[in-house]
């Protein structure tokens, strides 16, 4: 039996939980809660790579940035139907495997 756990499954499962909050505060803190996670992995991320591959991946990264901090203002409502928007976009990548 596998029982590993699937990064997807995680990730699916955080924006269903940010979609199933009743409280729209606990909501919004949720969703700020996935905004620094992200950060945080972004930084990691670079901090790792080296200069030529820093310069390579130097606008996806900006990107990322620019895509996180759009977020950071969003209602309620919005990271709900955002977070719907993840989960079925994972959901399409599974069947795609």
């Amino acid at each position: 039996m596998n029982t590993s756990v699937n990064t997807d499954d995680v990730i699916f499962n955080f924006f269903k939980q940010i979609c199933d909050e009743k409280d729209d505060q606990k909501c919004v803190e949720l969703g700020k809660e996935w905004i620094k996670a992200m950060e945080t992995n972004l930084f990691e991320m670079e901090k790792k790579l080296n200069g030529a591959d820093k310069l390579k991946h130097k606008d996806d990264i900006q990107s990322n940035r620019d895509h996180l901090q759009s977020l950071k203002n969003k209602t309620s409502s919005e990271w709900r139907q955002y977070a719907t928007q993840c989960m079925i976009e994972i959901m399409n990548h599974k069947s795609q495997k």
